[in-house]
């Protein structure tokens, strides 16, 4: 087991231009080749510099990832794309003006000076350009783009709020900026653009429908890997993610079908504490068992990974799943929480 001693700065920002020297130092331990997890829109990321070979090792380590995953690039300004993507198509740029910045990803083909490390030796690179003010003050303090997966044990579920950061990371990174919740909650959507025609790797709050009015065309998606031989080219479609300790079961069928299917399901368990996640308007139906994601499908994606840590803090054994369906956020949330049950679906 990996022994991880580092003296953690924590860092907690209140106010982007009052803590701006926190964020400067923050950025300092970045130019120096260390790590630091810092807030963005979609969850919290694990950051070190992208082109330094070993600064995407740090990265790897702390997260406990294996190194042929690769690592999104985060930006703080479109023109800092052209150093890391060799060719930006004018379908891209599409892209780029009317969801950058903000949850979108884009796999471009890469430049000679972004190493292997942070790519997962492929020769693309994923780029995405966060909205938060605090993620982009931090790269361009940096004055280099930021790799960043999520900030979680490879496995675990992400974090989206101040909660778990600290318990996670102090000893494994130099220093962890906390400031307020993830306002989306969903990693961000990855389209890779280095095809003939563009494909969806990774669903996420932006989805088909929007990219394909912004493009004018039909796009293909394909959310998860078939050749488990195949290094993968989108963050998330290779190895098991999301999971808690709880075993999971996502229920599919019409709404009185998955009432019906996790009722009998309770009859008959005899041993373990059980839960339900379910949306708010279900909650009526399992006598004190259900976890709420929300009231809506916005309201779940902010939730879903804080309710998968809780599923461990309150010591549930097994947990029944609500399938979610009717928007690209439903489809999104399903992405995630099918990989966290191990494709467990009855």
């Amino acid at each position: 087991m990996e022994d991880f001693n580092k003296k953690t700065k924590i860092f907690k920002i209140e106010n982007l231009e009052k803590d701006r020297v926190m964020i400067e130092e923050a950025a300092n331990i970045i130019k120096s080749g260390g790590t630091v997890v810092f807030p963005t829109e979609t969850v919290y990321g694990l950051g070190g510099n992208a082109l330094d070979e070993e600064g995407a090792r740090k990265i790897y380590k702390a997260k406990g990832r294996p190194s042929d995953n690769p690592l999104i690039v985060h930006i703080s300004d479109p023109h800092e794309l052209y150093k890391i993507a060799a060719f930006v198509s004018e379908n891209s740029k599409k892209l780029m003006d009317a969801f950058w910045p903000g949850p979108l990803t884009i796999i471009f083909k890469k430049t000679k000076e972004v190493p292997y490390a942070t790519t997962g030796n492929l020769e693309t690179v994923a780029v995405r350009m966060p909205s938060n003010e605090i993620a982009r003050k931090l790269i361009e303090m940096s004055g280099v783009p930021i790799a960043a997966p999520s900030a979680n044990i490879s496995g675990r579920p992400s974090i989206t709020s101040a909660e778990y950061i600290e318990d996670e990371f102090t000893k494994r990174v130099d220093a962890i900026i906390i400031h307020s919740d993830s306002e989306i909650g969903l990693e961000s959507t990855v389209i890779d653009m280095t095809s003939e025609k563009p494909i969806i790797l990774r669903p996420g709050k932006i989805g088909k429908k929007d990219i394909e009015k912004v493009l004018g065309f039909e796009i293909e998606e394909d959310s998860s890997l078939k050749d488990k031989n195949t290094p993968p080219k989108s963050p998330g479609m290779k190895y098991t993610h999301y999971s808690p300790n709880a075993e999971l079961v996502v229920v599919k069928g019409s709404e009185t079908e998955i009432v019906s299917k996790i009722k009998k399901e309770i009859e008959l368990a005899k041993n373990g504490k059980i839960g339900v996640i379910c949306l708010e308007k279900y909650l009526g139906y399992y006598d004190g068992l259900g976890i709420s994601l929300g009231e809506n499908h916005i309201e779940a994606a902010k939730n879903f990974f804080k309710i998968l840590r809780k599923v461990d803090d309150i010591g549930l054994s097994k947990v029944y799943i609500h399938f979610l369906e009717g928007d690209s956020v439903a489809d999104a949330i399903m992405n995630r929480l099918i990989k966290a049950a191990g494709n467990h679906i009855i």
